[in-house]
Order: C-alpha cells, then sequence, then structure tokens
C-alpha cells in the first residue's frame, strides 16, 4: 500500500489507471505546481441500508384531529 504523487496534468492522462491503483488500496495525491489539491482514497466501507420502519409506524397512534386542519383554523383567525 503506496501513496503516489501525480500532477493534475498526469491525473488527466492517467485517470483510469489511477482508480486502479486506488482500487488496490493505494492513495493518490493530485499536485498542482507543487501543492496538494486531492487525493483518491478507497471508500473504507459500503453505506448502511437504513432500518425499516413499518412496524415502528404501525405502532404510533395518532390522536385529535390532523394538523392540516388546526393550520386551516389558525391562518383563519390571524388574518388582518
Amino acid at each position: 500500500m503506496g501513496v503516489y504523487r501525480v500532477s493534475v496534468r498526469e491525473a488527466r492522462q492517467n485517470f483510469r489507471r489511477l482508480l486502479d491503483q486506488v482500487q488496490a488500496g493505494d492513495e493518490v495525491v493530485v499536485l498542482r505546481r507543487g501543492v496538494e489539491v486531492g487525493r483518491l482514497v478507497r471508500q473504507k466501507r459500503a453505506s448502511a441500508r437504513l432500518p425499516n420502519l413499518d412496524s415502528f409506524r404501525a405502532s404510533v397512534k395518532m390522536e385529535g384531529r390532523p394538523l392540516s386542519q388546526d393550520i386551516a383554523v389558525n391562518r383563519g383567525s390571524y388574518r388582518f
């Protein structure tokens, strides 16, 4: 696992090869006039899927009138 430093020009010309190196576990530092402007690194892990909330939604019981009705009533009373 190594760190490669490449110029912007070289990165443009060899982007596919650089991605192969990143996929293999290497890190690529992109330099513009000797100053680091970016890094290509392998993603740590795949994003986790969110849990299914169907059972939670089914457990919530609503009481009273819908919020949309309250909003409609309050809008009417605050008009000037």
